[in-house]
């Protein structure tokens, strides 16, 4: 008599657990920097400062990328530290949108505004 195989395999495969956490958005590209302007609708410019080496003498120079930024709801104001990405182009300059808003410092940079003007 010829002896039968057993099979070890389930009839049905076992589906993997799913997760219940959120798809976000890839943080490739990402930058954080400063609002400052907020004067058109749904747009920001925003400043993104680094200190970038001097090729011929070594010292570290202060420079600085302005990006237009779409903002959907108005949400940020002058000041505002904010973290935008990059995305297709949505006009001849804004090519980037905004993720979150990391810190509120308007209410800060109005203050400092009005200061000096009373000085």
């Amino acid at each position: 008599m010829a002896a039968t195989k057993t099979s070890t395999k389930a009839s049905a495969p076992a589906k993997k657990a799913e997760t219940t956490a959120p798809v976000t958005e890839s943080k490739t590209g990402t930058k954080i920097g400063v609002v400052e302007s907020d004067v058109r609708l749904k747009t920001r410019k925003v400043v993104v400062a680094y200190l970038d080496k001097h090729p011929k003498y070594g010292k570290y120079v202060r420079k600085r990328t302005v990006l237009h930024v779409h903002d959907e709801n108005n949400e940020s104001k002058n000041g505002d530290v904010v973290e935008v990405a990059p995305c297709r182009p949505l006009s001849k300059t804004k090519s980037w949108k905004l993720l979150r808003i990391v810190e509120k410092r308007a209410e800060l940079a109005a203050a400092i505004k009005s200061v000096k003007e009373v000085q």
